[in-house]
């Protein structure tokens, strides 16, 4: 019955990650706003990169900054995920535990260090 992310997706079969995250934020009443639609649903990771800076809240990585849990860590296509967007679960002591949809077309936890993973553009600050 197609891809799991159509959950996420309202319906759509897509590239889901950035689906995943809205759907998240939405659940937890903190909805984006796309800035195409209106909608509580951002399907891209640059559209959401967009939303981010438009409200003042993306901080590029290279950053003195600590991710806390909630933020968003949006990845280039030079990545080992490619494009990308996942959601911080846990920073303990800059070892994150994340959660991504549309990782190996699941929803999946990583623990990263984001000094070691290529391809981190920033991070979308709750």
């Amino acid at each position: 019955s197609g891809s799991p992310g159509t959950k996420y997706a309202e319906g759509v079969e897509e590239s889901w990650c950035a689906d995943f995250v809205s759907w998240s934020m939405n659940q937890i009443g903190t909805p984006f706003s796309n800035p195409n639609s209106g909608s509580w649903r951002i399907p891209g990771v640059y559209t959401l990169q967009e939303y981010y800076e438009s409200i003042d809240a993306f901080v590029p990585y290279g950053r003195d900054y600590q991710p806390k849990v909630g933020d968003t860590i949006l990845y280039g296509d030079s990545s080992p995920f490619g494009q990308h967007v996942n959601v911080v679960l846990v920073n303990d002591a800059g070892t994150l535990t994340t959660v991504g949809g549309n990782e190996n077309n699941e929803v999946m936890l990583h623990r990263i260090v984001p000094s070691e993973v290529p391809g981190i553009v920033g991070f979308g600050v709750i």
